[in-house]
């Protein structure tokens, strides 16, 4: 993995709703498509340090959800359905016949999709903490629901909460990265930024169109079995967002699938232990 960094670029990829961002770098090789997590994330926040370490020797497209990053402004819903057309429509965009799909929490549910319902496009993936697998108890699961319908509770609130760099950094350490980091200040100031372009923090479309009333609307579980392809869960076991407990049932449903828990890490699992989770991607993508 020596020699000169790999040179990263930006593209777009128009769209009736706007414009999609697509981080490039590197080529040759299995083409990789890394998938960020919901709400305050994009491409660069959960991949600019795994990015470089797959571009030695693979082509590497790391895109922005709709409403974040280089992909605001975006006039539309962004569900679980209009997500999954965003990583067929990447790949299709770069003719791209099959590819690695790596994703974190939104990103992981939407890789795990991707693999039940286009098998053939997808040849390994690695989910980190991933959404899309979990149920509540139904008072829980009410109060998530109504917290999902009001603005006040989704959007309001949180913004009110990130206010201030000092308020970010608490989310930061509580609900992301419980551990110590060198750049948890770097990671701070990236956070900062991205509330800036988006125009605050708040749960994104697919977290909230993912509850229903009664049950989740988008619960991969039963369908998890049908995953063909070699299949990499990372969990941290102090992830608060995604319970390590979810994950580990998930991978027994996967045929095959290999699970590494990394210990005190919590759901920013990549930007926590980045020098661990690139050697393991690396690692399973090779």
């Amino acid at each position: 993995m020596s020699g000169p960094e790999p040179i990263v670029t930006h593209e777009w990829i128009d769209q009736p709703e706007g414009r999609l961002q697509v981080t490039r770098a590197g080529s040759g090789g299995h083409p990789v498509v890394l998938l960020s997590g919901a709400g305050v994330d994009n491409a660069h926040l959960s991949w600019a340090r795994l990015i470089p370490a797959l571009a030695v020797d693979r082509s590497v497209y790391a895109v922005d959800w709709p409403k974040q990053g280089g992909s605001i402004p975006w006039d539309g819903l962004a569900d679980h359905a209009r997500l999954q057309r965003v990583v067929i429509t990447l790949i299709d965009h770069y003719g791209l016949e099959q590819v690695d799909l790596v994703g974190l929490s939104q990103g992981a549910a939407l890789a795990l999709a991707t693999a039940i319902d286009h098998p053939q496009r997808v040849r390994r993936l690695v989910a980190m903490a991933p959404a899309g697998i979990i149920s509540f108890s139904p008072v829980v699961h009410q109060l998530l629901w109504l917290t999902a319908k009001l603005p006040l509770l989704n959007a309001t609130l949180p913004s009110l909460m990130f206010r201030t760099r000092a308020g970010v950094a608490r989310f930061v350490r509580s609900s992301l990265i419980p551990g110590p980091v060198e750049d948890v200040e770097e990671i701070v100031d990236e956070v900062v930024t991205e509330l800036a372009r988006a125009g605050g923090g708040g749960s994104s479309d697919w977290q909230n169109a993912s509850i229903g009333f009664w049950r989740m609307r988008v619960d991969l579980r039963p369908r998890l079995h049908t995953i063909s392809c070699p299949t990499l869960f990372i969990q941290g076991t102090a992830d608060i967002g995604v319970a390590p407990k979810h994950t580990r049932a998930a991978a027994a449903q996967v045929p095959g699938a290999r699970l590494e828990m990394i210990e005190g890490a919590g759901h920013w699992v990549n930007r926590q232990e980045p020098e661990r989770v690139k050697r393991l991607v690396r690692d399973f993508l090779s």
